[in-house]
């Protein structure tokens, strides 16, 4: 913590408890001597902040070490540490860079992703494996419909076996009937969910894996 930041935390405990200042530093770990300093408005080290500011919302992938080489070509002659000073204090940070959004098709054009058009065009679906807290595995089987978004079945095991996946997706089927493509990440279950549509006559989409 600064000692501006720590100066106003005392005088917020000194406003809120009945302390006096010395033992109010003593416990916050700030010099009296530094408490009692009032530092002087500083027009240009304002003006620099506003400019400092400005430059990061023009440059919003610069961090303090360009914007101090964008001062430079400006005029100002300042330190490294006073923007790196100003810039953390004013709680300024560089954005995280986004993924960028897969292809939905291979270099040769081949095997192009369907995009879901309506509710019960396309059904995804895959496993995400965690713990439990005395270190058994499980494993959930996670089904949606790529247009609604709308999470259809969670069902947690052990262990699935193809059987299992089979029996979940005909109780959707009979629930919601059955969607006219389905879209796996996983090769076992694909597997499986082809033997089963073989029996309800269901197309399928080629597997989100091969498609991207």
């Amino acid at each position: 913590m600064s000692p501006s930041r720590r100066r106003e935390a005392i005088e917020q405990v000194r406003r809120v408890l009945p302390v006096s200042e010395r033992r109010t530093c003593q416990v916050l770990g700030q010099h009296r001597s530094t408490q009692r300093h009032r530092p002087k408005d500083d027009a240009d080290e304002q003006r620099l902040t506003a400019d400092i500011v400005a430059l990061a919302k023009d440059y919003g992938r610069y961090g303090y070490r360009r914007i101090h080489a964008l001062l430079g070509h400006a005029g100002w002659q300042v330190s490294l540490s006073v923007v790196e000073r100003i810039w953390r204090r004013e709680g300024l940070k560089v954005p995280k860079r986004q993924p960028k959004r897969r292809r939905l098709w291979l270099g040769d054009g081949s095997c192009i992703r369907l995009r879901p058009q309506h509710r019960g065009h396309v059904w995804s679906y895959d496993f995400v494996e965690d713990q439990t807290h005395n270190g058994r595995k499980f494993r959930m089987l996670n089904i949606i419909d790529e247009f609604s978004r709308e999470c259809l079945a969670m069902v947690p095991l052990r262990r699935f076996r193809s059987n299992d996946v089979i029996d979940i997706l005909a109780d959707l089927f009979i629930e919601h009937g059955p969607p006219e493509h389905i879209r796996s990440d996983n090769v076992l279950c694909r597997e499986a969910a082809a033997g089963f549509g073989q029996q309800i006559s269901m197309r399928r989409q080629p597997s989100a894996r091969h498609a991207i």
